[in-house]
């Protein structure tokens, strides 16, 4: 398994260490449900180093970018970020990724478990003039989540934050050292992700958990970052999007530019004029039962659906929530289902929006 710089960090403080996207990673420290409403009400500090980071450049690199993403990148200014998916050429996801509009180019995060995948497909499809540079293992990559991590922030990088729109970022220096950091983050809280060499990640690590401690600041594992982003009803790759899902299909269609070129928009064109025959849709359950991934979707009839692709116990909410894709006829809001847990059909209701107000 491979390690982050902040490993032996990880152990020291306890933390339950797993593997994922073939790194050893922390999971939790002190429980996942302290470490999610941490982040919920004050502030809490991840690793992240695990995701894949790409440097994009060249006078092609804006074609590139537009040419593979379902997002239009030609809108993007220096400073600004966008939320974009990699297609196939059958309007699947390969990735949802985030690009970064830089001086020389663009910085793009992929998700560590498709890191080598979305480098070759990348590779495979550059237009000419396109240099591209893996910088995954150079970079560390720490989030700071919660409504109390603007002044954290601000207190050990020395910068305001006020002017620093969501989805935008900023490069300050941290003792002569160049970071980028952006304000965007996978909790639905305020927050920040922080992109720096690894010769710094233990003590810039160190310096928000000593000057974080006032604000309560807690490590928080991949545990409590999966609860959180279900709670925000933002999508994980591998449960909720794939190759096999179409950005359409998973509610992601503002994330989608039709009028330009990319990899799989004529399938996408023709499913929107056509017409979706599935949705993904947020339930949250109204039998005791936690829905979990797999899990088959019933009709009120018997008739199988679709199935759960995500779900769980809501530590903010106190009840069972979930995500799964069902047959467009039933994805309407407030729609009632089954969800059949093991050997018991229980009672669910299809909810708009996210789970949190």
């Amino acid at each position: 398994m491979k390690q982050t710089p902040l490993t032996a960090r990880h152990r020291a403080m306890g933390a339950k260490m797993v593997e994922y996207a073939g790194f050893e990673m922390p999971v939790q420290y002190t429980g996942l449900v302290e470490e999610h409403l941490t982040v919920r009400s004050s502030v809490g500090i991840f690793d992240l180093t695990h995701m894949g980071e790409f440097e994009v450049t060249g006078p092609g690199a804006l074609d590139t970018v537009n040419r593979l993403g379902s997002n239009d990148a030609s809108q993007l200014k220096v400073g600004e970020i966008q939320y974009t998916c990699l297609t196939n050429e059958r309007g699947g996801i390969i990735d949802d990724i985030l690009a970064y509009r830089t001086e020389q180019g663009f910085l793009l995060v992929v998700n560590a478990a498709n890191t080598a995948k979305d480098y070759a497909w990348i590779e495979q499809n550059l237009q000419p003039g396109t240099e591209l540079v893996d910088r995954s293992g150079e970079v560390t990559l720490i989030a700071i989540q919660g409504p109390k991590s603007p002044p954290l922030v601000e207190e050990v990088l020395g910068v305001s934050v006020a002017e620093l729109r969501n989805y935008t970022f900023m490069e300050p220096e941290y003792k002569g050292v160049k970071v980028l950091l952006s304000r965007t983050g996978y909790t639905g809280e305020d927050g920040f992700e922080l992109y720096f060499p690894n010769a710094f990640a233990e003590e810039l690590w160190d310096a928000f958990l000593a000057q974080g401690e006032k604000y309560g600041v807690k490590p928080v594992g991949l545990g409590a970052r999966d609860t959180l982003r279900l709670e925000a009803r933002m999508p994980l790759y591998g449960n909720d999007i794939d190759e096999d899902t179409t950005p359409l299909e998973a509610g992601l269609g503002r994330f989608v530019k039709l009028h330009k070129e990319f990899t799989g928009r004529d399938v996408l064109l023709k499913q929107k004029e056509e017409g979706l025959q599935r949705k993904l849709v947020a339930f949250t359950m109204l039998d005791r039962g936690i829905p979990r991934q797999g899990y088959p979707l019933l009709s009120l009839d018997g008739e199988e659906i679709g199935a759960v692709t995500s779900g769980t116990h809501s530590p903010s909410l106190g009840y069972p929530i979930g995500m799964g894709y069902v047959r467009i006829d039933l994805a309407k809001p407030d729609t009632e289902i089954r969800v059949q847990i093991r050997n018991k059909l229980a009672r669910a209701k299809i909810i708009k929006g996210r789970f949190l107000a």
